[in-house]
């Protein structure tokens, strides 16, 4: 129900990861980066502690395919998980267990994989790759392509209801964090507009957190 991609940035070493998902609030239950370290999207039935399990072995230094290997093999239901990483290096990993829900497929590029599940065509993470390897600008601007470009390529094989989009920086939080929860039209669509208006914003977001004396003001009332 959900098709994703992770990657890394390799000019700035940003990570970060987009999602697509008939189920709601998908990006809440999938989505896991981590600055320094690297991405991962746990998905198809999910289970939300196979994210962080795998970032932190990668952490101690495995790579994408290591960390996904031991996570799965100490997993119980493995065979209904679908976890995709990328590492410090670029390196990239996926599992996509026998019981993944109906078409399912993943591809990969240098410092990105996509992946999905109840897919409508199998060339859709490729797509996918595809879409994040040919654009230019920001990072985020190079996931939510990627994200664009499975969605037009089929995406989920039913109407997509939410998306998100996660990025990861200097700092040990998520410099960007953006989900449309659920929606009747496209959450894409959606996702793109509010990351047209976060995007100009994100660095003076970090510095109101590392030192809000320098930080300007957006003309909230009462923070002129």
């Amino acid at each position: 129900m959900t098709f994703s991609l992770v990657a890394r940035c390799a000019e700035t070493g940003m990570f970060g990861m987009a999602i697509a998902s008939s189920s709601p609030a998908v990006a809440a239950r999938c989505v896991y980066t981590r600055a320094g370290t690297g991405a991962v999207a746990s998905q198809n039935v999910t289970d939300p502690r196979l994210g962080p399990a795998t970032l932190d072995l990668m952490a101690a230094g495995l790579s994408a395919s290591e960390a996904v290997a031991r996570v799965i093999a100490e997993t119980e239901f493995a065979d209904f998980r679908q976890v995709l990483a990328v590492d410090v290096q670029g390196r990239v990993a996926v599992h996509s267990g026998p019981e993944a829900l109906g078409v399912f497929a993943d591809a990969a590029g240098r410092n990105v994989i996509a992946a999905g599940n109840l897919l409508a065509d199998k060339a859709v993470p490729a797509a996918m790759v595809a879409g994040f390897e040919r654009a230019a600008g920001h990072f985020g601007d190079r996931l939510l392509a990627g994200l664009r470009a499975g969605l037009c390529a089929g995406g989920e094989a039913g109407p997509v209801h939410s998306a998100g989009v996660q990025i990861s920086d200097a700092v040990s939080w998520p410099v960007a964090d953006l989900r449309c929860d659920w929606t009747e039209t496209c959450p894409v669509t959606a996702l793109e507009q509010a990351w047209r208006v976060y995007k100009p914003q994100i660095s003076d977001y970090v510095q109101r957190a590392l030192d809000p004396r320098a930080a300007p003001s957006y003309g909230v009332p009462g923070n002129e």
